[in-house]
Order: C-alpha cells, then structure tokens, then sequence
C-alpha cells in the first residue's frame, strides 16, 4: 500500500475520531457537572500525549514568545469546552457539530479580512454570502424566540471561540512544533481547570461511574482529541494543508451518522440543508 494510500485511510479514521466525540461529549454531560468533566477530559488528553511526545523524540523547548499562544489557546480551549458541554447538553450532538465546523472556518476568514484588512475577491464575496443563508436555515434565524431558547446560541459561541484558536494556532506553527503545542495547550488547560474543579462534591465521583461513561471521556480525550490531532498535524506535513483541509468536511457527516446511531438523534432537514450551503461556502472562501 502506498504511503499516500495511507495517510488518506489514516485521516479518514482521524475525521471519524473527531466526528464521533461530540456524541462522547453528550454521554459524559448526563451525570456530572460541566467543571467536573473539563477537567478529566484535559487531564487523560494530557496523560494521551505522553507516549506520542516519546514517539516523535523531539525534546520539549518553550520560549517566553511561545508561551502566550499557548497561554491564550489554552483559555479559549477551555472556553470553547464549556460552551460545546452547555450546548451539547441542552442540544443535538449532530446539529450542535454541524454548526460548529461548518461556521467556525467562515469565521475564522471574517477575522482575518476584519483585523488584517485583507482585500476579498468576488469569489470570497459569494462564498460570505452562501455563509450567511446557510448560518440562517442552520440557526433558525427566523424565529429569534427559538433561536434564543435554544442550544444555538452556544453553537455559535464555540463557532467564534474556536475561528480564535485557529488563528493562534497558525500563528504558533512558525515557532514551536504542532505536538509540543497542542501538548503545552493540555498541560495549562489541565493545570487551569483543575483549580475551578478541585473544591467540586463531584470531583471524585468520576470514579463511580459506569463502562458507557469512561468509554466516552477515554474516547474523547485519547481517540478524539490526541490520536486524532496527531494523525492530522502528521498527515498535513506529508499530503500538504490544503487537501488535509478538505478532509474537513466530512466531520459533520461522520458526527450526524454517529449521533443517529449511538444516541437516536433524528437528522433533522434544516441542518442537512444548511450544513450543506454552509461546506459550499467555506469551498468558495478557500478556493485558489
């Protein structure tokens, strides 16, 4: 087998890891509380890390300049957790991650024009466009009493939340390793969580819980989050960023197909349908 043959299989499996975590994340906002699950899911992501840092044998370095990148991926990493688990909790797993990786890249490019002031073409025009019909079916924005009570309005938090970390995280990848960041980033969550977490009743009470439970937080914090990150960041330096991009796009297909087979989600038309405009756009936005 061809090693591009490969890191196609390889980053099919990673999408797949990353698509089922939001319905990981649904089972583990059952029993206990938000600040109870942040934590154990940095500190086993943490804990995941450990064995990939010894298999690239690359040694840690962490300059001052790194350390703000990290410091600021880290909170908005948290932040994005908590308001992923609220909308998870109150909402679909399959809708809430339609919305997420389907709204975050149009983001992220609407940052980018806005603080760098970067000229757009026509074709970057219709792709913001196709954005903003496919945020309002995927929103529900014709009904702002059922937008504001629902799980949307979290959705869309996470969606700018997360265009931030991409920007940090593009930036970092001049000047400190993928692996050491997204490790560094788990060490400072971990570190940070635990001080909101530790006085918790339910801090302890992890332990306590059934085979469903930890087969969620280990697949979240190991599958979906390190090997998944790991196979991506790998896959990217061999096959190049703009075809590991588009691998993307099957995030919120593998996420609807799992939240419909584990959790019974129905696959509701509005979010098929805008989900789809909304992929159409971010094509149109990062087209050469």
């Amino acid at each position: 087998m061809r090693e591009e043959t490969k890191l196609t299989l390889l980053m099919l499996l990673a999408m797949l890891f990353w698509g089922g975590g939001w319905s990981a994340l649904k089972i583990l906002t059952y029993n206990l509380p938000m600040e109870v699950i942040v934590f154990w899911r940095w500190f086993f992501m943490l804990l995941a890390f450990l064995p990939i840092l010894y298999y690239f044998k690359k040694p840690l370095s962490l300059s001052l300049h790194n350390l703000k990148y990290i410091l600021g991926s880290a909170l908005l990493n948290i932040a994005f957790m908590v308001s992923a688990f609220y909308g998870i909790k109150y909402g679909y797993a399959g809708s809430g991650s339609v919305i997420i990786t389907t709204f975050s890249p149009i983001m992220t490019f609407l940052l980018v024009a806005i603080l760098f002031r970067k000229p757009l073409t026509t074709q970057q025009y219709f792709g913001l466009l196709l954005g903003l019909v496919g945020g309002y079916i995927l929103l529900q924005l014709n009904d702002f009493e059922l937008f504001f009570n629902s799980a949307n309005g979290y959705f869309l938090l996470c969606s700018l939340i997360w265009a931030g970390v991409t920007l940090l995280s593009q930036h970092s990848q001049k000047h400190i390793h993928p692996i050491h960041y997204s490790f560094f980033i788990a060490l400072v969550a971990t570190v940070v969580s635990f001080f909101y977490a530790k006085n918790n009743p339910y801090f302890f009470n992890v332990f306590a819980q059934d085979a469903k439970f930890w087969t969620a937080l280990i697949y979240l914090s190991v599958l979906g989050q390190a090997v998944a990150t790991t196979i991506f960041f790998i896959a990217s330096g061999k096959l190049g960023s703009q075809k590991t991009s588009s691998f993307m796009f099957l995030v919120p297909l593998f996420a609807l197909l799992s939240a419909w087979l584990v959790l019974g989600e129905p696959i509701e038309l509005h979010i098929l349908i805008g989900g789809a405009i909304s992929m159409l756009a971010v094509y149109f936005i990062n087209k050469k």
